[in-house]
């Protein structure tokens, strides 16, 4: 959907360009209104002191001098106010010089680039959609990863686009029969579980969770379920021995009782710390004590999609305090 509102913005480069500096220079000549009523308070707390003065009897002395130093301390003011207002006027000009204005345009041509700018806030991405977009329609087809969206624009024209989501399950993605079918003949050409895992990605087969690439484990998994055989990768010498506190990932995840393919996405996510072989088969030492592993299998127990559903909240977290 952002792609598309970026599109649609892009012909509008020009107007919106005009109508930014139009808006810098609306709030400019605000700022200086504000200035320019400051002065004139300031001027006519100096005239009102100086009346004062001038009323007094000279026969009071105390009366005159208090007198005479408010209107001296009145004067100090305005004179520093209006050194104040001279220093602003010379770095922000009502009017925008050419300088200026060639920034907004170039800024207003790469309309993406102030989209994902760090300046830009959720809360700003949010007010320029509902500017332009009025209505987004989403169908989705089945479980699959296909989704039909449909977007109405502000003053009624529609948009169409079709739009690939990550799904939860294998079985879900549309094409689940050919993936199969993929693997069934690959691992009957031989191929090991990280070849498979490398042409599958050449062929454009990729996970549900939208990553490039299904990793070994995942493969394993597959052939596993579908009483496939890879090809074995010749095994590590036999004095490779693990440290104390330090697991195959597979190992610990039938210890913790869990999917390789979770643990790996949890190591992906820094929730798991570990390291990779440098020679092949490039297996993955998990690092985890007792208390680790406790942990783990805690964190395992959670309910189904509870990892999900506190990230997105989180983040709606976040973009209710940026509208704030």
């Amino acid at each position: 959907m952002v792609e598309q509102v970026l599109a649609a913005l892009a012909p509008a480069a020009l107007e919106l360009s005009l109508h930014a500096a139009e808006q810098v220079e609306q709030q400019r000549l605000e700022v200086d209104r504000i200035w320019r009523q400051r002065l004139e308070r300031t001027e006519l707390a100096c005239d009102r002191a100086r009346r004062q003065y001038q009323l007094a009897e000279p026969e009071n002395r105390l009366v005159v001098r208090q007198l005479e130093k408010d209107w001296e301390e009145a004067l100090a003011a305005h004179q520093q106010l209006s050194e104040d207002y001279q220093h602003f006027v010379q770095e922000r000009p009502v009017r925008l010089s050419a300088a200026d204005l060639a920034a907004i345009r170039v800024l207003a041509r790469d309309i993406p680039a102030l989209w994902r700018a760090p300046t830009t806030t959720h809360a700003d991405r949010k007010r320029l959609l509902r500017c332009v977009v009025e209505q987004v329609q989403v169908t989705a087809q089945g479980s699959t990863e296909k989704v039909h969206a449909v977007l109405t624009w502000a003053g009624g024209s529609q948009s169409t686009v079709d739009l690939l989501r990550p799904v939860a399950r294998l079985d879900h993605l549309s094409y689940y029969p050919l993936l199969v079918e993929r693997l069934r003949t690959l691992a009957g050409a031989g191929l090991t579980a990280n070849a498979i895992a490398d042409q599958l990605a050449a062929e454009g087969l990729r996970p549900p969770h939208r990553k490039e690439r299904f990793h070994t484990g995942e493969i394993l998994q597959l052939l596993q379920r579908h009483h496939l055989r890879p090809t074995r990768i010749q095994a590590r010498p036999a004095d490779q021995v693990l440290q104390p506190g330090e697991w195959w990932l597979a190992t610990l995840a039938g210890e913790i009782g869990m999917p390789v393919a979770t643990l790996f996405g949890w190591l992906q996510r820094g929730w798991v710390h570990g390291r990779q072989e440098t020679r092949p088969p490039h297996r993955w030492i998990i690092t985890a004590g007792p208390d680790e592993v406790e942990r783990l299998r805690a964190l395992h127990r959670l309910p189904a999609g509870h990892h999900n559903r506190r990230r997105w909240t989180e983040l709606q977290q976040t973009d209710n305090a940026e509208g704030t």
